[in-house]
């Protein structure tokens, strides 16, 4: 099957000694479903045996029943679900070292070589830290066992090799064209606008929409392209001083031309000019206090990362799912740690730690309002 690439790549050889573990961490991201379907579907066609780890990097830090292998009916009708069927959690525990070593133990014990991450840009580090230290971690586990007394837990050769797949609705990892669940996200927003907007007109109302996005303005960037906003707050474009004079000016304007409402979109981690954050309520104030404007608020909140995933969302992850698997499948024993994402509408897989590196530099830049180097 092929959908501008290769879907099954049936030129790799069967890989019968290979065991790969699935993670999704962090926020949920519709379209996780759909990506761990694939890549266990194709895994197991190339002879790999496939586990599902469960809650996140939690369950890479409890083991036991929270790995379980994944087979072919596991993952059967769950393309269309929302979330993702293996759960995720935030885990303080795997931000210490011993909790990481709690996990390669567990990786370890399994006989798992492949680890395939789909998250976002904290879950991608976490993975890149366990990757860097997971030779330490070996020699330690070693050691401790040997020391006493006991047979070490170590399998011949340990080696570990990490795929990361970005799932997540912000759209905010540098050199992706769309991250999973990002275009569900936008179909909520949009869906949610264009309803505000007949009731808005009604009314002669102004309503300001919150949405999520974390450091990156995507989602409220393109949904107020796609619903004709008026106005628009995000992370990446500085707020100056005197910002409540030019919104009132433009929501002015817009009134006069005839239009009855207003849209205004707010992306959270939009900073002022004093870098303290930008909330609903200071830009409410603002419109009521020098335009007298009947002013309402709408935080959209986790309603954007809810529901069913797009059809783009459930065939560009199940693309990313496949090929993931087929570069396991034609891997050898190290592989250098890399990202699986679309760029240009094509697969591509750049360097993980440097696609983290350069998302990173984004908020910093951001919180030091060093603006000039954002874009």
């Amino acid at each position: 099957m092929s959908l501008g690439g290769t879907i099954l790549d049936s030129t790799s050889q069967k890989c019968s000694s290979k065991r790969l573990a699935i993670l999704t961490s962090g926020g949920d991201a519709q379209g996780m479903n759909a990506t761990i379907r694939a890549l266990t579907r194709v895994s197991i066609f190339h002879g790999i045996e496939v586990f599902g780890i469960y809650e996140g990097f939690n369950g890479l830090i409890v083991g036991g029943d929270l790995i379980k292998p994944l087979n072919w009916d596991t993952v059967t009708g769950i393309v269309q679900k929302g979330g993702t069927i293996l759960g995720t959690a935030r885990c303080k525990e795997f931000r210490s070292k011993e909790g990481r070593r709690c996990a390669v133990q567990n990786l370890l014990q399994n006989n798992i070589q492949y680890l395939c991450v789909i998250g976002g840009d904290g879950s991608l580090t976490g993975a890149s830290i366990l990757l860097e230290e997971y030779d330490e971690h070996c020699s330690s586990l070693n050691e401790i066992k040997s020391t006493s007394g006991n047979t070490p837990i170590l399998p011949l050769d340990p080696f570990l090799n990490v795929v990361g797949i970005v799932g997540s609705i912000d759209n905010d990892m540098c050199g992706v064209d769309m991250t999973i669940g990002t275009d569900s996200a936008l179909h909520r927003i949009i869906d949610a606008a264009d309803s505000i907007k007949t009731t808005a007109g009604s009314h002669q109302r102004v309503f300001i929409i919150e949405v999520m996005g974390k450091n990156c303005g995507s989602l409220a960037l393109v949904s107020a392209l796609a619903t004709e906003a008026d106005y628009i707050f995000i992370p990446e474009v500085e707020v100056t001083s005197g910002w409540e004079e030019e919104l009132c000016e433009v929501l002015l304007n817009v009134r006069k031309s005839g239009q009855r409402f207003n849209i205004i979109y707010l992306a959270e981690g939009t900073m002022d000019e004093n870098n303290i954050p930008l909330d609903s309520s200071r830009i409410k104030k603002a419109i009521v206090d020098r335009l007298d404007y009947d002013t309402r608020i709408t935080v959209l909140g986790h309603v954007q990362r809810g529901g069913k995933p797009s059809a783009y969302d459930r065939v560009h992850s199940t693309r990313l799912g496949a090929e993931a698997a087929n570069l396991v499948a034609r891997s050898g024993t190290k592989m250098p740690p890399t990202i699986l994402a679309f760029r240009g509408n094509k697969i591509v897989s750049p360097p993980l730690l440097e696609i983290i590196k350069k998302t990173v530099s984004v908020s910093k830049f951001i919180l030091e309002r060093n603006y000039s180097q954002v874009s």
